[in-house]
């Protein structure tokens, strides 16, 4: 592994101390200011909700590390990290990846049923970025990067790659998004995300990029917000709640019983794999 590659992955460890510095900032920010962007119960939840991803993903590690390595033994190409144009094609091949992974999370009920903790909070700030599902590795999601790795990045690089775009977006769930310009044009920026994270049925299943907004640009999944309408937060079907463990397994609850009712097997396959209920 290249020292560039070790001091990004030794790096992660200050993230959530950074993390929770920041969100204390903002919350005292928009105190000072009268602003209810944060309400601290649907706060201390969403904390509770990482931790539980961090821990759960730490033990799930090896569902991810043994395809990853395996298939990097098998690899097409060896692709060196020594170059600038080798580390642009990585981070495309990767903001690429994550908006197919993006999209299918909101497309296919199996990914959606963990991925809908992230949309459950009804305030978008900071502490949001955090609410994150449980189980992410056994759901399968790893899958998506696979194919960069067959074709010769190797596997760390296309971790780190991934962790330094959810750093990026972690930025973008400011409570009060800024207008950012010509940038809006390219990067997925705070205004784009908050249109993603909207309950508004004109901002369902939009701006599903990561770092970049030109993927949703060119396959018809942009949208800017409605200027006649208020934003509104949560999922729909999905009641607010401060229990954490309620808001984890509130999605697979319901597609289980999705599941469950569907008569036949056929029925039942596309309970799970086909679109959200």
């Amino acid at each position: 592994m290249s020292p560039l590659l070790s001091a990004l992955h030794e790096g992660r460890a200050l993230m959530p101390l950074v993390a929770v510095g920041l969100m204390l900032v903002e919350y005292l920010f928009h105190r000072l200011n009268r602003d209810d962007s944060y309400d601290l119960r649907e706060t201390a939840t969403s904390l509770v909700i990482a931790v539980g991803n961090k821990v759960i993903g730490f033990l799930t590690a090896g569902i991810v590390a043994v395809p990853m390595l395996f298939l990097y033994r098998h690899r097409l190409f060896d692709i060196p990290l020594d170059n600038a144009w080798s580390w642009l094609g990585l981070f495309l091949g990767v903001e690429f990846s994550y908006y197919v992974h993006h999209l299918a999370m909101h497309k296919v009920a199996w990914l959606w049923a963990s991925h809908a903790v992230h949309h459950s909070p009804t305030r978008l700030n900071l502490s949001a970025a955090v609410r994150l599902g449980w189980g992410g590795n056994i759901t399968g999601g790893f899958l998506f990067y696979l194919p960069l790795i067959v074709l010769g990045f190797h596997p760390m690089a296309v971790v780190v790659m991934l962790g330094l775009g959810l750093l990026y977006q972690f930025f973008l769930h400011v409570a009060h998004p800024p207008h950012l310009g010509p940038l809006e044009w390219v990067l997925n920026t705070p205004r784009h995300h908050q249109v993603h994270h909207a309950s508004n049925v004109a901002c369902l299943d939009r701006n599903f990029g990561a770092v970049l907004i030109v993927f949703d640009r060119l396959f018809g999944t942009f949208a800017t917000a409605p200027k006649d309408e208020t934003i509104r937060f949560g999922v729909a079907g999905m009641p607010p709640t401060a229990n954490p463990l309620r808001v984890v397994f509130g999605g697979w609850l319901k597609l289980l019983d999705a599941v469950y009712r569907a008569p036949g097997l056929a029925a039942k396959a596309r309970a799970m794999f086909g679109a959200p209920q």
